[in-house]
């Protein structure tokens, strides 16, 4: 079964049929009633099935997550971006459907052939580098006449949500992300043929006061050696793997080997400024532990045990009497 999405050229021939008169709207909403059987356009192929879809999906609302705490951190502000839609189209199709200047980010995807791309509305774009430069987020759009200094700090910025793709992708593949180009007219980047299918993910951004989107384009070319990963089935497979039993092993040993501090807290007292100002050689200062009572011995400062102290070996120690059950009970 085939969505029944239309091209750009289908959209305005259609819209300008309607219009002269050639077509008429009731008549259009009859014969689609009465039609049953749908043209499937071979330009157009879905090479993605649904399930494969939601998959792309779900990766990228977790890039969409990371991606929000990573710009919210560098342009100290309100930033929210949540994924708005994924469709699989051919690249001519997104190509039309961006701005004719915008701002397109180059990722290659080693070890994955093809590359990536970032396509970010002017408007948000410009917003981010006025945070950058300390501004308060002004929208002005000038993206056909960056200067060399605005070209930097915009891929220096972009370059480093590089660290969120390969989180983001992590469950499906270690992948190492690099911008490799920064470009602003679409016309440029002809990166794969115009009937090629890529799946554009699309990205709601709000930041600040100022919305708009950012546009992840995926080749099939990138995709194809992980296809089989997008299935549920192998997702499924793959979260009831057994746990690693040298795996378990190490981590046990570290844990074990891992180093706490012990204090035994012979007491406390307080003072005046005063007091201690006037301290003097042979001067005694009173404790508030009875000698009668048990002390605590502190694990990382936090009350484990009752103690008794005493002598071993030639060496001041303590003997463990009763541990502590909750920490919280006891307040230094």
């Amino acid at each position: 079964m085939v969505d029944d999405v239309l091209s750009q050229n289908e959209i305005d021939a259609l819209l300008s049929a309607l219009s002269s008169g050639e077509m008429d709207a009731e008549e259009l909403k009859q014969e689609e009633v009465e039609k049953k059987v749908r043209v499937y356009d071979f330009k157009r192929a879905l090479r993605f099935s649904k399930d494969q879809i939601r998959s792309i999906g779900r990766i990228h609302e977790n890039y969409a997550r990371l991606l929000t705490t990573f710009f919210s951190g560098q342009l100290r502000t309100y930033v929210n971006i949540a994924v708005a839609s994924v469709d699989q189209i051919p690249y001519e199709e997104f190509i039309r459907s961006i701005p004719k200047m915008t701002i397109l980010n180059v990722f290659s995807m080693t070890p994955l052939d093809g590359r990536v791309i970032m396509e970010v509305n002017p408007n948000i774009a410009y917003t981010m580098m006025d945070r950058v430069l300390g501004g308060k987020g002004g929208t002005e759009n000038k993206v056909d006449g960056l200067t060399e200094i605005e070209t930097m700090l915009m891929t220096q910025l972009f370059e480093k949500t590089g660290t969120s793709l390969h989180e983001a992708w992590a469950s499906l593949i270690d992948i190492q992300p690099e911008l490799e180009d920064f470009e602003v007219n679409p016309q440029f980047l002809q990166m794969v043929s115009p009937n090629e299918t890529v799946v554009v993910v699309s990205l709601n951004t709000t930041i600040g006061e100022v919305s708009g989107m950012i546009n992840i384009c995926i080749p099939h070319i990138v995709l194809e050696p992980v296809i089989p990963k997008l299935s549920v089935h192998y997702q499924m497979q793959t979260a009831t793997k057994k746990r690693d039993p040298d795996a378990y092993e190490k981590l046990t040993k570290n844990i074990q080997n891992a180093k706490i501090q012990a204090n035994a807290i012979l007491g406390h007292a307080q003072m005046t400024i005063h007091e201690f100002l006037h301290l003097k050689q042979n001067d005694v200062i009173t404790l508030n532990q009875s000698i009668d009572d048990p002390l605590i011995l502190m694990l990382n400062k936090e009350p484990k045990f009752y103690v008794q102290p005493g002598k071993y070996k030639n060496r001041t120690s303590v003997q463990i009497l009763e541990e502590i059950k909750g920490g919280d009970e006891y307040d230094e």
